[in-house]
């Protein structure tokens, strides 16, 4: 493997790893949002999006020459080269190892697409959480300051009652104040309840696309283990094919000179 697809291989490798990091259930958005808003991680993703253009230009360049090294040694059904096994041999040889080129690259090209998808995916979850607690917690608020407002109304209420002074109707001045402001503060409440019922709806849903993600990444980790798989054991069959094929082509010419040196005695 030359020096750049051994690059390439190591930054898939690389990419798994992150991957499945991130895909592990007992650590939290929130966890990972700390970790993402870090200094050091800010200081490096500075220039994140500059590197992630390259690195994707890079990506793309190398899966379209894989590519063409693919079709490019696809000529064995086109060409007949009967007469010559090693040239069979060696063509594919070098097919197998443009083929791999090609998955290494195009895996690579994913998962870096996959990575970037799935961090901002935890960000936006981890904002979703915190904002949902946010507005949870103005609600309980809003609603224990309603509570304590209607309680000490009607302690004051009473109080009025029994000192023997004529407590306001409902018509009255202080009975309508109360009321609109328990009005006002009933109209946040609710308020408060849309606004966290839609940051839960959009919780969930970030969290099934969390979700999807993860499950993508583990199916594309075992396609890929699969494929490895297939590759080694091409490898080892066209090495055998290789080696029959040579002690054949020997075998053909050793009998073609010894053939020769009875013609000529």
């Amino acid at each position: 493997m030359s020096l750049q697809w051994t690059a390439v291989a190591t930054f898939l490798y690389a990419e798994v790893f992150a991957v499945l990091l991130l895909c592990i259930p007992f650590v939290s958005p929130k966890r990972w949002s700390k970790i993402f808003k870090s200094r050091l991680v800010i200081a490096i993703t500075s220039y994140g999006n500059t590197a992630f253009i390259v690195v994707i230009c890079i990506l793309v360049f190398l899966l379209v020459d894989a590519f063409r090294e693919v079709r490019k040694y696809s000529v064995t059904d086109k060409v007949d080269l009967t007469n010559n096994p090693v040239a069979i041999e060696h063509i594919h040889m070098k097919l197998f190892r443009a083929q791999r080129n090609e998955y290494i690259a195009g895996f690579a090209l994913l998962l870096c697409l996959l990575l970037r998808r799935l961090a901002s995916l935890l960000s936006q979850q981890a904002t979703l959480m915190a904002s949902n607690e946010a507005f949870q917690k103005q609600a309980e608020g809003a609603s224990d300051a309603a509570r304590k407002y209607m309680e000490e109304n009607e302690k004051l209420q009473e109080r009025l009652r029994e000192a023997g002074l004529e407590v306001p109707e409902v018509g009255g001045k202080a009975k309508a104040s109360a009321e609109e402001e328990n009005k006002t503060l009933k109209g946040e409440v609710r308020q408060l309840k849309d606004e966290l019922d839609a940051t839960k709806k959009a919780l969930q849903k970030s969290d099934s696309d969390v979700k999807a993600m993860k499950k993508q990444a583990e199916n594309l980790t075992v396609e890929y283990d699969r494929l490895l798989e297939e590759h080694a054991k091409l490898q080892v069959s066209t090495q055998l094919e290789t080696q029959l094929l040579g002690q054949v082509y020997i075998t053909v010419q050793l009998l073609y000179y010894g053939s020769t040196i009875v013609d000529t005695m």
